[in-house]
């Protein structure tokens, strides 16, 4: 009997895990620009980008668009640099 209730129990966690994670991937990203401040040297310099920047990037993908059609933005995010940073970290530059 007390084998089938841990049984039940690891099997409950591993839903409400899988569940939690669900969550997490259905939550909408916040565009805030300032999110890619990481990125800077990389896109102002020929530095690689830095691990930070390439998970804020991806975080920030679903706003690349947005940010495009900002003109305050545009000149920063459609930079040649700025794309190759993009591309380094496995992001593909958004065709809006």
């Amino acid at each position: 009997m007390k084998a089938s209730s841990c049984t039940t129990v690891c099997a409950v966690l591993v839903l409400v895990l899988l569940t939690a994670e669900a969550v997490q991937v259905s939550v909408a990203v916040t565009c805030n620009a300032v999110e890619l401040s990481s990125c800077v040297s990389a896109i102002t310099s020929s530095a690689p980008p830095s691990q930070l920047c390439c998970s804020k990037i991806k975080e920030q993908k679903p706003c690349l668009c947005q940010y495009l059609k900002n003109p305050s933005l545009r000149q920063f995010v459609s930079s040649p640099n700025a794309r190759r940073v993009a591309s380094t970290c496995g992001v593909p530059f958004p065709t809006c």
